[in-house]
């Protein structure tokens, strides 16, 4: 037996043993932690990988390749000096344009005037358009011929008046009267004249005879005239110098050079039937409106602006507020400043800006009258649009053409179903038109979006927040393409 302190050859060999199976073990064990490391790396670059396949596809889709890095390394954001690209074009279908009733028209260079808006209304023109019919008699209202908004015209019948004026009567019979010695006289003289001529009446009774027949005749004429004045024609005179003397009297539309061929218009009664009138009273207003005038209303600062449209001649614009006009020809005028007022009105503080306007009618029937239907009525309500500053060599577009972020300005070019966004340089706008400056960022001729601006907007921002460009699709299979 060994000495103590000496291995035996029986645990030399357990010892052995033992040593063999740890190594296996620890074999076994560097084997499995090398197999999971492997494993881990693989898994790591596959997830690498798929990650720059995605950083690479959608830096396709927003056209900035800068946002994927060089070394391999993961691009979640735009390293220093990077700014990332807005997308600027979307998509819109058929039907999405139709929503929004979208118009394209090609933009081309003009000149373009500022101008000057004033509010205004169409007001009747002095001397022109009321007419006011009077009784030329006193009298009563016998008969009404025509009634409000009745059609009529020079030489037309309007009233019946029957007389009771008592100096009327009177001179109806004076006038009788002197004709009847004017007749007596023609006689008497001519059986004198036979007898002077035989030397039986002397020549002094002659002369008394012919000087009573001219003061006759001169009271004839008087007689006349003032029956004249009073209204009657030539023809109620001399059938009143025969005695058949007038009762009742006929008011007539008043002959006018200045109206309508289309007639004049009973705007109002001022009498009923029945009713007494005295001499000189109004009847009845005729109204002619083929002539009236657009009054602006504008303040004493702008008054100079005003003055030099009128003085220079420049066409003004004017908006019709209240109709729209349909089925009415083209109105073919030149609408110019005639005059601006002289005075300031105490309330409102405004001065008067007057512009010549000719109307437009149209004639209908009914029940055997005739009725006028005007294009432009007094107290309609326009914007005068007056010309004061101009560009030339300019773009312009509708307002709804154009919208704004900030201090940006952007129109959208269409080109088929896609729709580019364009920044813009506005010169000057107002409630229906931009200007743009023609320094290339807009080509003339292109075709530009007339309207809806805001809603192409909103629909490319949301197309932008969805991370899908409008310009490109993506396949089944993952894989990007350009739209076709």
């Amino acid at each position: 037996m060994a000495k103590s302190g000496f291995l035996t050859e029986p645990s030399i060999r357990f010892s052995s043993l033992l040593w063999f199976r740890a190594r296996n073990v620890t074999n076994r064990v560097k084997y499995a932690l090398g197999g999971a490391v492997l494993l881990l790396a693989l898994v790591g670059i596959a997830v690498w990988a798929t990650g720059q396949a995605s950083a690479v596809r959608f830096a396709w889709w927003t056209k900035d390749l800068s946002a994927v890095s060089g070394g391999g390394g993961a691009a979640d954001e735009p390293t220093a000096g990077e700014v990332a690209t807005e997308p600027k074009t979307l998509r819109l279908s058929k039907q999405s344009r139709r929503n929004l009733d979208l118009i394209s028209k090609p933009v081309r260079v003009q000149d373009y005037w500022r101008t000057l808006q004033i509010p205004g209304m169409v007001v009747d023109r002095p001397g022109q358009t009321d007419r006011g019919v009077t009784a030329p008699l006193e009298g009563v209202v016998e008969k009404i011929h025509a009634t409000g908004g009745d059609t009529v015209h020079s030489g037309e019948v309007l009233f019946t008046l029957r007389l009771f004026s008592e100096s009327l009567q009177e001179t109806q019979a004076a006038l009788f009267q002197a004709t009847r010695e004017v007749q007596l006289l023609n006689e008497q003289l001519s059986r004198l004249e036979t007898a002077a001529r035989a030397g039986a009446l002397a020549e002094a009774r002659m002369i008394e005879f012919r000087s009573q027949l001219r003061r006759q005749e001169t009271q004839i004429q008087s007689y006349q005239h003032a029956l004249e004045v009073r209204g009657f024609t030539a023809a109620q005179i001399a059938n009143a110098a025969e005695g058949h003397f007038l009762s009742t009297i006929e008011v007539v539309v008043p002959s006018a050079a200045t109206a309508s061929p289309a007639g004049l218009e009973v705007q109002e009664l001022k009498v009923g039937l029945g009713e007494q009138v005295q001499a000189g009273q109004q009847l009845a207003t005729l109204a002619d409106h083929h002539a009236l005038y657009i009054e602006g209303y504008a303040f004493k600062n702008e008054a100079s602006l005003l003055s030099r449209a009128a003085a220079e001649g420049w066409e003004v614009e004017v908006e019709f507020t209240d109709d729209a006009f349909e089925g009415w020809p083209p109105l073919d005028q030149k609408l110019l400043i005639r005059h601006l007022s002289n005075s300031i009105d105490p309330e409102t503080r405004t001065l008067g800006v007057y512009i010549p306007l000719a109307n437009q009618s149209r004639s209908y029937q009914k029940n055997g009258q005739t009725f006028l239907s005007w294009r432009f009525r007094p107290g309609q309500r326009v914007r005068i649009f007056v010309p004061v500053e101009k560009f030339s060599q300019v773009l312009v577009v509708p307002s709804e053409a154009v919208v704004r972020e900030g201090p940006e300005a952007f129109v959208f070019r269409q080109n088929g179903d896609l729709f580019d966004r364009i920044s813009v340089h506005v010169l000057h706008e107002d409630r229906r038109h931009v200007v743009l400056a023609h320094d290339g960022s807009v080509t003339p001729g292109l075709f530009l979006a007339q309207n809806a601006a805001a809603s192409l907007n909103r629909v490319l921002q949301t197309q932008s927040a969805s991370g899908m460009p409008a310009n490109v699709h993506v396949h089944a299979d993952g894989t990007v393409h350009a739209a076709h």
